[in-house]
Formats: structure tokens, sequence, C-alpha cells
């Protein structure tokens, strides 16, 4: 028996002032449930100051969203932004449907592709943060006290009960998560014993980062693929210089329009193979609608994490995707000016200007490890 396709309705929020752009962020969220084998069949915008309190949009635009799923045959609505518990679980009854944010699909994503025994533990540690929150909406039932036999206590809710049950979860989780980040540690001390560098490669998911880790290392079975949040783990492999230099390059999680805080507090331990990176390889994808715009998402990420201050160089990628030289070469223009940056033009596929790039990373770890040892001396 094949599954029906599940369809979905989406709710944008114009704030009036922001410097966000709705459409770039509407085709994202489709492009998110796409990944979650969710169809858009249908959109509705409201621009105003700031989001009703209680429902997000406005309650008569509310029926307008109940109308269009019911004409569209849609079950699911995804709101655009962050809901607060109070919006979320009022929504719900109104709409008598299920409800989402923009924060749960990428945590949904991010579940899909955790693989490995940390990356399930990390999204288990952002998906328990997220929700103890939102337990506050879950409604009538979580209001209710328990008692007699077998209850914690007379006058303790079901809320009450069920957000100690996570919140024991998070500590324990978050005490496995020590320990990963513990064995990290030791294995970036040993690098810096044996004087291994480590160029982190970022960027926007699905932008081709591991494609370029594998072009570089030649190693064919790292995995891959066409979708968004393949990598969760870091993947490092060694990698020879034009010098002749052994360094490290390491293929991170990819970055995202409003990443979930709870993902990247989770995603701490892998994060950090970012902060104590020698060189940030930003790889951007110029078939993007605004390779400026995500370039800037990729900063302010690394901005959060704690890494502003890596010295960095640009790769654009998917170079051989682009028919029209006189776009790619404003794209290039555009970066740079932004950037103050490097931009090398590439492509990781055809494994196009490999060496030009990896002629770069040379130089730029040169120059580095001249300014530290410039600092040293004169100090």
């Amino acid at each position: 028996m094949v599954n029906e396709e599940r369809k979905a309705v989406i709710v944008c929020l114009e704030r009036q002032g922001a410097n966000d752009d709705i459409d770039l962020l509407a085709e994202e969220l489709a492009l998110l449930l796409s990944n979650l084998d969710i169809r858009v069949v249908g959109r509705i915008d409201q621009r105003r100051a700031s989001p009703d309190p209680a429902t997000f949009i406005g309650k008569g635009k509310l029926y307008e969203v109940k109308a269009l799923m019911e004409s569209l045959g849609a079950t699911l609505v995804v709101c655009n932004d962050s809901l607060l518990p109070t919006q979320l679980h009022n929504m719900r009854s109104i709409l008598k449907a299920e409800v989402w944010d923009r924060s749960f699909v990428i945590m949904k994503i991010f579940e899909a592709r955790a693989h490995s025994a940390e990356a399930k533990l990390q999204v288990e540690l952002a998906l328990c943060k997220y929700e103890i929150p939102l337990l506050k909406g879950l409604g009538w039932q979580m209001s209710q006290t328990g008692g007699g036999i077998g209850t914690r206590g007379p006058g303790e809710t079901e809320f009450e009960r069920h957000r100690r049950k996570l919140e024991r979860k998070v500590v324990a989780l978050q005490r496995k998560l020590e320990q990963v980040r513990r064995r990290r540690l030791n294995l970036r001390k040993r690098r810096k014993k044996t004087e291994t560098q480590t160029v982190a490669i970022v960027g926007y998911t699905n932008s081709g980062k591991s494609t370029l880790l594998r072009a570089l290392s030649h190693d064919e079975d790292i995995y891959c693929a066409d979708k968004l949040f393949a990598t969760l783990d870091p993947k490092v492999r060694k990698v020879s210089l034009p010098s002749g230099k052994l360094v490290l390059f390491a293929d991170t999680v990819g970055f995202i329009r409003k990443l979930p805080v709870e993902l990247v507090a989770a995603f701490r331990a892998t994060l950090e193979e970012v902060n104590e990176a020698a060189l940030l390889l930003i790889v951007i994808d110029p078939l993007d609608k605004d390779p400026v715009e995500s370039l800037r998402v990729v900063e302010e990420t690394l901005s959060q994490i704690g890494a502003a201050s890596i010295s960095r160089l640009i790769a654009v990628n998917k170079i051989d995707m682009l028919d029209n030289k006189e776009k790619l070469e404003a794209i290039l223009e555009r970066l740079a000016i932004h950037s103050g940056c490097d931009i090398i033009p590439i492509s990781a596929l055809k494994k196009i200007n490999m060496p030009l790039l990896l002629k770069k990373v040379d130089e730029t770890l040169r120059q580095g490890d001249f300014s530290s040892s410039l600092t040293g001396a004169l100090n």
C-alpha cells in the first residue's frame, strides 16, 4: 500500500521594518519540508509589526488558513518562524490540525539524517530542550494535578512530572556528550603536539562541502548526497599541500538561516572543530538565490559559535553548473566586496581549480604562521 503524500500550508509573518527576505525564507522552508517528503500546497502571509502573542498571526487570518487547508486537503501547518508555547497550543486548538514551526522542521531533518551514536545523542538533546518550554502549551490535561498511590505527591501536575523526566534526560545526554567533547579535545591536543593544523570546511547546507573533502583527500568512501544536512558527523582527512606540508581538512555540519539554538548548543562538541581550526574554508553555492546573503548567514553562525576571528578563504563551488560567465564574475565580485577575502571559483565534483585552492590554503596558512612567529618575537 502506497502512503498518501502529506500536504502542508505554510504561514509567513512579514515584520514591518525587518530585513528578512520573506520569499527566500518561504522557498527554503518548502525545500526543508520536501526533504521530509512533505509537499507545500499553499501559503498565507501576514504583514504586521510583531507576532500576535496568542496566535502568531491574527485570529481572522488563522481562520483563512483553516479554510485554505480544507480546500487543499492539507493536514499540516508550518510557521516560517519559531512559535511560543501559547501560540502553538492556540493555533492547534483553532485549526484542529498539527502545527510545526521552522525550528522543529530543521530538527526533524537532523533526526532523519542522524546515523552515528553521537549524532543521535546530539539531536535527542536538542529535541528535549525544544520540548521542555512547549509543555506549557499542551493544554488542559497537562494542568491536572496528580494524587494517590504511585504518584509523585499531591498537587503535582502532569506537566511538572513530564518536565522533570525530560530535565533528567537532558542531564544524562549532556553527561554522555561531555565525554564525546573530552575525547575530541584530547584528539585536538595530540594534533597540536604534532603541529598538525586543521582547515575547517564550513558553509551553507548542501553547498558541496563533503564533495570538496572527497576531491581534496581522494577518499571515494566519503558519503555525499544532494540533500540538506547529509553530514552531521565531522569527517577529518589528511591532505598534502603544494609545499609538502600535511594538514587536516575537517568537513562539518552545514548552516542554514535561523538554525535552532538548541541544535547549536547540542552540536557544541562537533562545532568546536571549527573553533580550533587554523583556517576556515567557506564554501558558497553560486546557484543560491542570493549567495551574499548565504555568506552572511554563515558569518553570523560563525560569530554565534565563537569563530568570527579565524582567518578564512571563500571557495565558490559548482561553477561547472553556471553557463553564464558574466553572472559568475558578478557573484565573485560581490562576495569579494562583502568579505574582503580571497575568492576561489571551483568545482569539487569536476575537480576544477583544486590545485589553485590548495595553493591559496598553503599561502594563507604560511602567512598565519609568519604572523604568529612575528607576534611572539615582538612580545
